[in-house]
């Protein structure tokens, strides 16, 4: 018996969800897309919430097992895909650096852009992250050596990387220093986020009429 590999993903567009459909497309993956409209509140529903209670998207079904947390999915999808090779495996000696720059991005990453953004500067000593400079200067550092996080090996975490640096540069939260515009840039071309990117901006706004009509109602 053939096995179904096909993965359910729970998306919306121009979300954290673009990443994993970005890498469903390179990792060549059979998936179906469960589509929400996050301006309509469907992310609130209830048949959503117990698909993920955090009402936040990704989240993924594979053969009915259930996975949330971007950088878990993104973990599982490239084990789950190794034929793409996007993923070093176990006891190759570039899996601590993967597993290591996907445990920053959730870890610090991510922490000190919401941290920047609402204009919050944790007590000296306490942060997860040290502080937003010094941890930019640590992923620069590692991008500079480049093209890819882990030199001229492309893999699942780059399009993590590639695409969260697209956004939150394009919102001015992150400084456009040249090594990482020109890291966002080169993610940007490939023809799996130029295939996602369109899509999203058809799905975007198709979400934003939907909800127009009742947005004039009110007014």
């Amino acid at each position: 018996m053939t096995e179904d590999r096909t993965i359910t993903l729970f998306h919306s567009p121009q979300t954290r969800s673009s990443a994993t459909l970005a890498l469903l497309e390179e990792l060549g993956a059979p998936y179906e897309l469960k589509v929400l409209n996050m301006k309509a509140g469907d992310q609130r529903r209830p048949d959503y919430l117990a698909i993920n209670p955090m009402g936040k998207v990704p989240a993924i079904l594979d053969c009915g097992v259930l996975v949330t947390e971007q950088v878990a999915i993104v973990i599982h999808l490239a084990d789950r895909f190794p034929e793409a090779g996007l993923a070093p495996a176990l006891g190759d000696p570039r899996r601590g650096a993967y597993l290591r720059w996907l445990a920053f991005y959730a870890g610090c990453f991510e922490p000190a852009v919401v941290d920047r953004f609402l204009q919050h500067t944790p007590p000296a000593g306490q942060s997860i992250y040290r502080d937003f400079d010094t941890m930019l200067d640590i992923l620069e550092a590692q991008l500079a050596e480049g093209p890819y996080l882990l030199g001229d090996a492309f893999t699942a975490a780059d399009i993590l990387w590639g695409g969260s640096l697209r956004w939150t540069m394009m919102f001015g939260i992150v400084p456009p220093r040249p090594v990482f515009a020109a890291y966002a840039d080169r993610i940007g071309a490939r023809a799996a986020v130029r295939k996602i990117d369109a899509l999203d901006a058809t799905l975007a706004a198709e979400h934003e009429a939907a909800v127009a009509p009742k947005a004039a109602a009110v007014a």
